[in-house]
Order: structure tokens, then sequence, then C-alpha cells
């Protein structure tokens, strides 16, 4: 049924979360700025994921939301907001320091490549990504790899599926399944490209959204009896 299998690789195939909070960390005291405490890697966790909703809807820029969020994080524990562009460009790189990946990820995509077309569909910085790909050994799993800031346009918008589908040969939508764990960006992208997804939910998160999913696993290692 499927050829094309197209991958959200954060918080889908790598653990964001685990690398989230390893750079946070490791930079807090780089910058002389102490402990980061779980309570506040839990408020920056939700300022991030404010922020990227709010590209996703063509509110901010790529910049502005990644200085952005710092920012308001700082400012809430009193640090020093003129930090925010200097801590981001350091925690880009740093992201790629400490990867973990998702349970049962790896041994799909290993499984599978050579019976699907695998394609990594992300709306991570190049700087990170790139560099998450290269020493998690993904780039050497996945046939391409679109990232949103080359793309030029972020999931889910119409025009970034446009370009995966030309760039990877994609004529026949029905032929092309999107595996991801957000809501907005991976499954409201795979609605409005017109192909069928798969919700990574492994927390159970109720869709209060009510946006249209093919199908919904907790656990990629489902993915294999879902695919024959």
């Amino acid at each position: 049924m499927y050829k094309y299998l197209l991958w959200d690789i954060d918080g889908t195939v790598l653990d964001f979360l685990a690398s989230e909070q390893y750079a946070i960390r490791v930079l807090f005291q780089k910058y002389g700025l102490g402990t980061c405490s779980d309570e506040m890697l839990r408020t920056y966790s939700k300022i991030n994921v404010k922020y990227w909703e709010a590209l996703e809807r063509n509110e901010l820029t790529k910049q502005e939301i990644l200085v952005g969020r710092f920012r308001e994080f700082f400012a809430m524990f009193g640090i020093n907001p003129a930090l925010a562009e200097p801590f981001n460009s350091e925690y880009q790189a740093a992201l790629g320091d400490h990867l973990v990946f998702v349970d049962h990820a790896e041994e799909m995509l290993r499984a599978e490549k050579g019976n699907y077309t695998l394609i990594a569909v992300t709306n991570g910085t190049k700087a990170a990504q790139a560099k998450k790909l290269r020493r998690s050994g993904l780039d050497q799993i996945f046939d391409a790899v679109f990232i949103s800031e080359d793309v030029g346009y972020e999931k889910p918008n119409a025009a970034y599926f446009e370009h995966v589908f030309r760039k990877a040969g994609i004529v026949d939508k029905t032929q092309a399944l999107l595996i991801g764990d957000s809501l907005t960006s991976d499954m409201r992208g795979g609605e409005i490209a017109g192909i069928d997804t798969c919700w990574y939910n492994p927390k159970h998160r109720i869709n209060t959204l009510n946006i249209p999913v093919t199908y919904e696993i907790d656990d990629l290692g489902k993915l294999a009896e879902l695919l024959r």
C-alpha cells in the first residue's frame, strides 16, 4: 500500500526532551547561571512549544522564536535577557551532543530500509538537525532529508510538503504515510498535504483539536503490524 514513509525527527525518532534538557543544563553551567532545576526545564519546555506553535501559524519568524523563547524564559527567572541570542547559538550546537532514540525507532527504520523510501521531514534548525542526523547515523538510513530551514517553509505549510513531494518524486499521494508525534505540525500537515498520517502518541494525549488522524499508535514497534 505505502511506498514512502515520511518521518518526523524530534519526539518521533529522537527523544528531543532528553537533548533539550542536556543542552540547557550544560549551558547554564557554562554561562555561570547555576543549576537549571526540573521546574525551570518544564517551564522552558512549555514556552518552547508555545513559540514553535506560533511559527506553525506564521505568527513569528524562525529567528524570532529561537531567540524570543529564551528571552521570555530568562526574564521569568531573573536572568539577563541579553544572553538569549548567544545562548541560543550555542544551544543549537549542544542539541546534537546528547542523542537518545525513541523506543523502537532505530530498529523500525533499519528494518524497513529497502522496503520503503524513508524520508525525514523536520522543522528543526539546519545547524541542530544536520548534526543530530550525522551523529546518530540517521543520515545513512534516510533516503532523503528535508529540513524546513532549507526548504523555506515549515510544517504544516502546504508548500513544505509540495517541495518534499516534488523532490522525492511522490506522484501518488496514497503511497505516502507521515509518522509524527505533533498534532499541529505533523498530523495537520498530513491533512493539508492530502496524505495518510500515523500519530505517535505514547502518552495517550487527547486529540482536543479534532485533527483527522489515519492511525494512532503508542509504541513505534506497532508500526510494523500497521504496514503489513
